[in-house]
């Protein structure tokens, strides 16, 4: 019996050593909780009854050269709901019905899901979203936000872009700088009970929003009107597919218009052309969408045809393989290994030199200063020239030139090559290139920013485009500048003549592919002055209808355009003879 009592007693004494090691293990912890995880757990508690509402930071202006604002925002509303605080169901959901135009069903469905906050629409115009406020309904959020809006609408939708429903850039300028653009959102916190109605009279935390800054571009306003006008009025006359332009200073690379005609509406990006989305599915549908929204001069490449033959004369030149006295012969056509090439004048130039086989863009002679120039020489060239590298616009999605591997270029490649075929450019390549031959020989990076401005106007970050690597030197650009000058004042590009005015320019008409087709770009560049190039001008036609050369119909558009904006540009008209304007070869 006292073998049991001693039993009990150790038994008694080890479930009392027991409750009071787990009873000093848990105010062990609890002690832990309290002092080194207090704050975590008060967080978790707060996380428990707090509300939290994002206050939309208003989106950065895009600003063109003269000041004039062409993208902005406007307020709209966010309607919400939150499932605890509604105290009316019924009537929430027939208000929001009406008043949105929603199905009752669809609201009905968020207002009974629990959950903080369910979003009822966005983009709510804001005269409605204040009578929705108005009507003071328990658990109806109303918080304002911003739309973009562009004041032109279809200008330069390419270039500008538009944003998406959460206001990020999704196509152009738009989401290109996007990080100086969105800002910093702010937002609101708010106390609810354990039921999770918000508590009267307490206290609101609030963390202001940091508006985006604005962007400043080199865009002006009235010359890409004045391009689209242009472009739009060739393009109904010719049955055209489609027309692109492009205005810069070749100096600098400043983009002053930028065209893709047709344009397409920045207010309402996602809607086709009437009949164009009917009975399709939505992958069908955001295909065309893809392709409205593509900036044909950046985005696709095309075969230059005769433009390009500026670059083949300008590193002849350069490479000292040909003279503008040197002679030439155009049977009309030119022999290369066992290829038969023809020239666009089917009877030939006759005898000419390479000043006037320029001014008649004749393929056979720049088909011998390739020759000349050789494969190697050649290639070195348009390597040097930038034609194998991207312009580095600040545009998204720029195409890279498709081009001949220099081991499988031969006699025959490097013949047309020479007058712009078999290989592909865009003509953002083939603007730049063009200025930087023009220019005195350096190469610049076209762009459109210019300076990044904060919301208050205080700090002002400008963008820097240094002035890139000299691609050959000045007498070699001078003597291209005179050689132009007289494409225009004589030859093949006469129709870009303006009186008053020195123009340099060069025409092309290339084939496109497949050749049966039968179906033809149509382009011309164009500069002015031509002594001290200010503004640089190409314009390319999709697949005119008729007549389709060039010089007949592209050259022209460049000439009304600068009519137009060479003197809004300051660019006066002289009477200065253009034949005395190169007085070395005079």
């Amino acid at each position: 019996m006292n073998e049991n009592r001693t039993h009990h007693r150790a038994r008694t004494v080890f479930l009392c050593m027991m409750l009071c090691l787990v009873m000093a293990v848990l105010m062990g912890r609890l002690f832990f909780l309290m002092i080194f995880r207090s704050e975590y757990y008060s967080e978790k508690a707060d996380d428990l009854h707090e509300r939290e509402r994002t206050i939309k930071a208003a989106r950065g202006k895009i600003i063109d050269a003269n000041g004039i604002v062409i993208a902005t925002n406007r307020t709209v509303c966010t309607i919400s709901v939150i499932h605890n605080q509604i105290e009316d169901p019924e009537r929430v959901v027939e208000a929001l019905s009406e008043k949105l135009g929603i199905a009752s069903e669809e609201v009905e469905k968020k207002v009974k899901k629990y959950s903080s906050r369910e979003i009822i629409q966005t983009n709510v115009d804001k005269a409605l979203g204040d009578e929705i406020r108005d009507m003071g309904l328990a658990g109806v959020k109303v918080d304002e936000d911003y739309k973009r809006y562009y004041p032109y609408d279809s200008l330069a939708s390419r270039v500008l872009g538009f944003t998406g429903g959460d206001n990020q850039g999704i196509i152009g300028l738009e989401v290109k700088y996007e990080k100086y653009l969105k800002g910093q959102n702010g937002k609101i916190l708010t106390l609810a009970d354990a039921a999770g109605v918000e508590i009267e009279n307490a206290a609101e935390d609030r963390v202001e929003p940091i508006a985006g800054r604005d962007l400043r571009i080199s865009l002006d306003v009235n010359i890409q009107k004045y391009a689209e006008q242009a472009a739009y009025q060739v393009m109904e006359k010719k049955g055209a597919k489609r027309v692109s332009v492009i205005v810069m200073n070749p100096q600098n690379g400043e983009i002053m218009a930028m065209v893709n005609v047709p344009e397409f509406n920045l207010n309402d990006p996602f809607n086709l052309p009437e009949g164009q989305g009917d009975g399709l599915d939505a992958q069908k549908k955001q295909e065309l969408l893809n392709q409205m929204w593509r900036n044909y001069c950046i985005n696709d490449t095309y075969e230059p045809g005769s433009t390009f033959k500026i670059v083949t004369a300008a590193a002849g030149l350069e490479a000292g393989v040909v003279h503008l006295d040197d002679r030439f012969s155009c049977p009309g056509f030119r022999v290369v290994e066992d290829r038969k090439i023809r020239c666009h004048k089917v009877g030939g130039h006759g005898a000419e030199d390479f000043l006037h086989g320029m001014m008649n863009s004749c393929n056979p002679v720049l088909i011998d200063v390739g020759q000349r120039l050789g494969v190697d020489s050649y290639y070195q060239y348009f390597t040097q020239f930038g034609l194998k590298e991207k312009t580095g616009i600040d545009l998204p999605g720029e195409a890279g030139t498709i081009m001949h591997k220099k081991e499988n270029m031969g006699p025959v490649e490097l013949a047309t090559v020479s007058f712009g075929q078999s290989f592909q450019i865009t003509p953002i390549q083939l603007i730049t290139t063009a200025s930087s031959i023009i220019n005195g020989g350096h190469r610049v990076t076209p762009h459109f920013g210019v300076e990044t401005v904060s919301s208050d106007g205080k700090d002002i970050r400008r963008f820097e485009y240094p002035e890139g690597r000299r691609i050959l030197s000045e007498e070699t650009s001078a003597t291209m500048r005179y050689i132009l000058e007289q494409v225009v004042a004589e030859g093949s590009g006469k129709n870009a003549k303006i009186p008053g005015y020195r123009i340099g320019g060069k025409t092309a008409t290339s084939e496109k592919l497949p050749r049966s087709l039968k179906k033809y770009i149509s382009s011309f560049i164009g500069f002015a002055p031509a002594d001290n190039p200010q503004v640089i001008a190409l314009i390319t036609i999709d697949e005119p209808q008729g007549i389709y050369y060039g010089g007949t119909i592209a050259a022209p558009v460049i000439a009304d355009i600068y009519r137009n904006i060479l003197p809004y540009m300051g660019i006066e008209a002289t009477e200065e003879e253009t034949a005395a304007a190169f007085r070395i070869y005079s």
